[in-house]
């Protein structure tokens, strides 16, 4: 199988459908984004309950508290209800202000407020969202 170098976990792994959005949104996230690389982790574990999760993107805020998380999926998976659900467990650990979900077709961000989520109409700079949270 094909590999590729991922920035974030500094070794090279193996180019899946879903690795091949991973790191084009990694891309995304640091030329269009602004976020500094080293503000980053990928496949990040975590626990809820008894049950493992593993976050596709994790990106900090200056603080060095969880700022967004990044829920990629194939190109081929619809973005629906169970995709965001997925990322809003993921933000019972992390409580998190920004989340979003990708299959490099689509993209949607939401931002927290109060005790739910609204869907962005576009996309802050990271030095934006260290303002907000």
């Amino acid at each position: 199988m094909e590999r590729i170098w991922d920035p974030l976990r500094k070794k090279e792994v193996a180019l899946t459908p879903e690795e091949k959005v991973r790191q084009w949104f990694i891309t995304v996230l640091r030329d269009q984004l602004k976020v500094p690389v080293h503000m980053m982790m990928s496949e990040v574990a975590m626990k809820f309950g008894q049950k493992d999760f593993r976050a596709d993107i994790l990106v900090y805020g200056r603080g060095l508290s969880p700022l967004m998380v990044v829920e990629c999926k194939r190109e081929t998976v619809e973005l629906g209800p169970d995709v965001l659900e997925q990322a809003l467990r993921y933000n019972m650990v992390l409580d998190v202000p920004f989340i979003v979900i990708t299959n490099g077709r689509r993209t949607f961000a939401f931002r927290r407020e109060g005790d739910s989520f609204s869907q962005l109409k576009t996309f802050p700079l990271w030095e934006e969202m260290n303002l907000d949270s």
